[in-house]
């Protein structure tokens, strides 16, 4: 069903079309937190320590696509705001061959790669084999998680959340299946679960890509209809490599982070990987609302609609803190037994460092809820640059301040943790003195 977010009411609008996005992407999340799950309980704590090293540099990679697909869709957007569906259609074409040509350029150079990535994260030797059997196999899922993000992102434009939302669920939950079956059933460990993942990531891919094709006639194309037609090569890449970009720097930064973390040795590194999966399962609905609410700006800035525009960013501020400041507390409390859903109760180390972290971060849920919100407001009225300036003045405080405490005996890893939190205050108050600059 698709809507239109430039009529009706503004928060029932917002969350109405939010509410599949938030769920769709809480079960995306699902892939890798199962993975991460089945190998902490049927694997070991080595295996899991590889599987969150691999997590952060999918993350990345995964994040070039997204981010391209993600900017594509606000041109979309802001098209369907201004009811021109042709001009819709022509931009997505372009995006479809530029962006797929580019995930198969990407998917054969890290196959290619493999070693050299591993050695520039230091990756630890007795974790060395792990993980490059694990990436071997999850690189041949990312030509399909570009297809499922580009028609997830098509269908957004044009008011269909819910879609995406059956294929991931259906996707999901095969994986999940998967990977018991795989990992606990016959023994395959770690590439089992890379199997599963990849399997899984297929089947939305191009299950999606055989919705649209068959719901939306409009969008069909063929080589030779593409090739004659004009194609707006210029505009998509204004707004595809600016959030690309934004998306990139964000990871890689994550990214970075990491190759830190590591050096911490195999304690710190299964902490790690488990509370980033409980991490981006808390906030993740408060990021896909900000991608809804994008969407949102960008369709009534199309239209043309300043008063709606900024009618959305009050409510949508108010239900993000709201929901945030729940999230934090929850995580806060619970945080010992939300380890010991991916950790054996026997490993009290990697508990308690996986607690204190959660504690820390988790304190602080509103800071990058606001932050999303500021990513889709700029993104939405075709300022896109201004969340990649956010994004670095975000990452690089994290980056650089892990770094630098880190490095100090008496604080060791807890510097890592409080970085965080102090990134997205800075950049959350740059994005309001910008948002008052422009609203002036």
């Amino acid at each position: 069903m698709n809507h239109d977010l430039t009529e009706g009411n503004v928060t029932k609008s917002l969350l109405v079309f939010a509410g599949p996005m938030i769920l769709g992407n809480l079960l995306q999340q699902c892939y890798n937190i199962a993975d991460t799950w089945v190998v902490g309980k049927y694997v070991g704590a080595q295996a899991l320590a590889a599987v969150g090293s691999s997590y952060a540099l999918m993350t990345f990679l995964n994040s070039l696509l997204i981010g391209l697909c993600m900017g594509s869709g606000a041109v979309f957007s802001y098209y369907i705001g201004k009811k021109d569906r042709h001009k819709v259609r022509s931009c997505a074409r372009t995006a479809f061959v530029m962006i797929g040509g580019l995930a198969v350029v990407l998917c054969i150079a890290v196959q290619c790669l493999i070693h050299p990535i591993l050695r520039l994260l230091r990756t630890p030797g007795e974790l060395y084999e792990m993980t490059r059997a694990y990436l071997a196999i999850i690189f041949w899922g990312i030509f399909f998680i570009f297809l499922y993000n580009y028609f997830a992102f098509l269908l957004r434009a044009l008011g269909n959340s819910v879609a995406p939302l059956y294929f991931l669920g259906a996707a999901s939950v095969l994986n999940i299946g998967l990977d018991l079956y795989f990992v606990r059933g016959l023994g395959l460990g770690l590439e089992g679960a890379a199997a599963a993942t990849v399997i899984s990531q297929i089947l939305s891919g191009l299950g999606l890509g055989i919705y649209l094709w068959r719901k939306e006639p409009f969008f069909r194309f063929s080589l030779r209809g593409f090739l004659r037609e004009e194609k707006p090569v210029g505009e998509i890449c204004s707004y595809s490599l600016m959030t690309c970009m934004q998306q990139s720097v964000m990871n890689f930064g994550i990214l970075m982070v990491q190759s830190l973390v590591n050096s911490f040795g195999a304690a710190v590194m299964a902490a790690f990987a488990a509370t980033v999966k409980i991490d981006t399962f808390a906030y993740m609905p408060a990021q896909e609302f900000g991608n809804a609410y994008s969407i949102f700006i960008s369709q009534n800035h199309g239209a043309g609609d300043k008063e709606r525009v900024a009618q959305g960013t009050k409510r949508a501020l108010g239900v993000s803190a709201v929901f945030c400041g729940a999230v934090s507390v929850l995580v806060c409390v619970l945080a010992r037994y939300l380890m010991m859903i991916f950790v054996e109760a026997g490993e009290t180390r990697i508990i308690e460092i996986g607690v204190t972290y959660l504690r820390i971060e988790g304190a602080f849920y509103i800071g990058i809820g606001i932050l999303f919100l500021l990513y889709g407001y700029f993104r939405g009225i075709n300022r896109p640059g201004i969340s990649l300036v956010l994004t670095v003045i975000s990452l690089g405080t994290r980056v650089a301040l892990a770094y630098t405490l880190a490095a100090v005996p008496q604080i060791g890893v807890l510097g890592i943790w409080w970085a965080i939190p102090i990134g997205w205050a800075l950049a959350d108050v740059t994005g309001f003195v910008l948002m008052g600059r422009k609203s002036e």
